[in-house]
This record gives C-alpha cells, structure tokens and sequence, in this order.
C-alpha cells in the first residue's frame, strides 16, 4: 500500500473488529472507494492469537496485517494496489 489513511481509535469499549469496520466504512464515504488492506501494531490483536498466527487476519473484506512501525490503537487503511 503506498497510499492510504491513518486512523486513531482507543476506545476501549468497542472490539478490534468493530473499529478496523468504522475505519473502513469512514475511508469508503471520504474516498469513495472500499479499503482492502489495514495495518496495526502488532500488540492490537494479541487478543486474537489464533488468526494471527494463521496467516492474514480478515475482518470483513479488510485483511488486517500486523507491522511494527504503526503505533498502537492507529490502523493504516487502503487498497492493496490490485484495485484501479
């Protein structure tokens, strides 16, 4: 992804799908386009072990990629390239 938004949500009380949705659906309305890729900090799905550790974490059409250099609770969102 070389180009995309960067999204910051701590709100504690919403799960990590549930943001990585807001974020997405909030890029779709500004851009017009959906996003197909977000990167975090590897700390934000510690919760989720299990799908981290196997391979891309998808939620919804969003595969979710963990990288060290997005600080925690930030979501770098975009397309991937693949799309126009």
């Amino acid at each position: 992804m070389k180009v995309g938004m960067l999204w910051f949500d701590n709100d504690s009380s919403q799960t990590f799908d549930w943001k990585v949705r807001r974020a997405a659906a909030y890029y779709q309305k500004k851009y017009g386009q959906f996003p197909s890729l977000c990167y975090v900090h590897p700390t934000m799905l510690e919760s989720n072990p299990v799908e981290s550790a196997n391979g891309p974490y998808k939620t919804g059409q969003v595969e979710v990629r963990c990288v060290p250099w997005v600080l925690p609770n930030h979501f770098w969102i975009g397309n991937n390239g693949d799309e126009d």
